[in-house]
């Protein structure tokens, strides 16, 4: 796009937005601001991406949603909660990308001014809640959430208070750690308090305007050099699961508001891209001994972090999967992992199972492949319909570093022309192969249901994940997590690092303690221009 279309674009873009959230962003039924309560903005883009996948994340792809349309992301914002009454709130523009490669440096563009051009229209703020991930990539940009965040002071002004709630698989840079006033990040993986978070930082944001308390007096950033995947710190078991515990004892009112532990990501491979301990409040010495404590308590298990099921090469897990009699047996093909940034279509581990002779035989073992993108291939199965044999090439349009495209010939067993993203069930030998017409992570029993999948009655599930989500993690009667390839490789040392700060664990393991002192950051409105 040229610079004179783009600031065509981004004008038209500033009129829609204002049409749509001028005048509709009310807490009554009459839409009038009340001039006692705090008016806030709502605004963010969240994408988890990996610099090792070639996949791109384009514009549409965050699923933006613009004015009050916003409400209906949050469960907490529900038409009857009380929430709506505590505050003029101002939502203007929040997407969410599935986990996938870098986005554009276009798509990014477009978002963040569009964004801009409708904060500008609200001014003045009294408050941002900033919702991100915190692990994006964007081609060319070292720290995009930093970016993100600077922009956003320069529009609405280093008054205005900043909470932002983050993934604990996100970095906080010391640009975001200066720019926002207010963070905090999930403290489950599986992130099954989502929510639970992003409501804890809206809450913090509202209670320091109940009494006019404005911004916190210190924050504190801890810098631990860790670098682990989340399959291998999930808070389900220990070390995890007592580290991430210990949170709460921490916190005591004002004196010491919040703090959070980011593990980051690790196929992001930016500077920011290590552990951080994060705390804020008004009492220096309460923020400096929690931020130093959490942050030595985690460099001190680093060692005890495993990952959270057998992980084995794939020839070895098929061999146990083969030979254990429980079912559903349940195999992680982690290296395609879509919800971690994986591209979703890497064919290597398909053509691994396709060439295994007994699990093709009508005697063999039952086993159900989730999922691999094929969209020639739906088009010719809703062609000739349920029971037709179909024969065409799957997988590997975005990536085909590890392996090429499959020819999956077999019977259609069901379709499901549901929601967006149409899957077909294939039957090849007495086991289902399924493709889906664009990428797609399998979480849900509903998704196999759809498709008239018992996987109770089945012997093995191969599904692109790493740790189980919990559906799926519930029903398993054995598991193993496989080191395949892929964007999302779990063995970090395959990686081709050329940007992590070193040293870091685990990649350098006889490195020495570090200095886990806190570092005060800046308030907000005392960072100079």
């Amino acid at each position: 796009m040229k610079p004179n279309e783009c600031r065509y674009s981004s004008f038209l873009w500033g009129l829609i937005i204002l049409f749509l959230t001028l005048g509709c962003v009310g807490q009554s039924e009459s839409d009038v601001e009340d001039s006692t309560l705090p008016k806030i903005a709502i605004l963010g883009l969240g994408l988890e991406a990996s610099v090792f996948s070639p996949a791109l994340t384009q514009e549409e792809d965050f699923r933006p949603k613009y004015g009050t349309e916003i409400f209906d992301s949050y469960p907490f914002f529900h038409q009857d909660s009380s929430l709506r009454e505590e505050a003029n709130w101002i939502p203007l523009i929040v997407g969410h990308a599935m986990p996938g490669g870098q986005a554009t440096k276009e798509a990014y563009e477009v978002l963040v001014n569009r964004i801009l051009d409708s904060l500008e229209h609200h001014l003045p703020l009294d408050g941002i809640y900033f919702d991100i991930h915190g692990a994006m990539g964007v081609e060319g940009m070292e720290d995009p959430e930093g970016d993100f965040i600077t922009r956003i002071r320069k529009v609405a002004g280093k008054e205005t208070i900043i909470s932002t709630s983050m993934d604990l698989h996100g970095s906080v840079s010391p640009t975001l750690a200066q720019h926002t006033d207010l963070i905090t990040a999930f403290r489950m993986a599986p992130h099954e308090d989502r929510w639970e978070t992003k409501r804890r930082a809206i809450d913090n944001l509202l209670d320091r305007f109940e009494h006019g308390k404005g911004k916190p007096k210190y924050k504190a950033w801890v810098p631990v050099p860790i670098l682990l995947a989340g399959e291998q710190t999930s808070t389900r078991v220990e070390p995890g699961k007592s580290l991430y515990r210990k949170i709460p004892t921490f916190i005591s009112g004002d004196k010491m508001i919040d703090i959070s532990i980011w593990m980051s990501y690790p196929w992001g491979d930016q500077p920011r891209n290590h552990g951080v301990v994060m705390a804020y409040g008004d009492d220096k010495e309460s923020v400096e001994k929690a931020a130093e404590t959490l942050a030595a308590d985690f460099w001190n298990v680093r060692e005890e972090f495993e990952f959270v099921a057998p992980t084995l090469d794939f020839e070895k897990a098929i061999s146990k999967a083969i030979k254990s009699d429980k079912k559903p047996f349940v195999i992680s093909d982690m290296g395609d992992n879509p919800t971690a940034g994986g591209a979703g279509d890497v064919t290597w581990t398909l053509q691994e199972l396709l060439q295994t002779p007994s699990f093709t035989s009508e005697d063999g073992k039952a086993w159900v492949y989730a999922s691999i993108p094929g969209e020639k291939f739906v088009e010719k199965a809703l062609e000739a319909g349920v029971g037709s044999e179909v024969e065409e090439e799957v997988g590997a349009l975005v990536d085909n570093n590890h392996a090429g495209p499959v020819k999956l010939s077999g019977i259609i067993n069901a379709i499901n022309e549901g929601g967006d993203n149409t899957s077909v069930a294939v039957k090849v030998g007495n086991s289902i192969v399924i493709v889906t017409e664009k990428r797609a992570a399998y979480h849900y029993l509903k998704q196999f249901s759809d498709l008239d999948i018992d996987l109770e009655n089945k012997d093995i599930l191969v599904v692109k994940q790493g740790y189980l989500v919990p559906e799926l993690y519930d029903i398993r009667k054995d598991w193993v997590m496989a080191l395949t390839p892929g964007g999302v490789d779990q063995d970090l040392y395959r990686l081709e690092y050329k940007n992590i700060k070193r040293p870091i664990f685990p990649l350098d393991k006889s490195m020495k303690d570090p200095d886990l002192k806190a570092i005060f950051m800046p308030l907000s409105d005392e960072i100079e221009d």
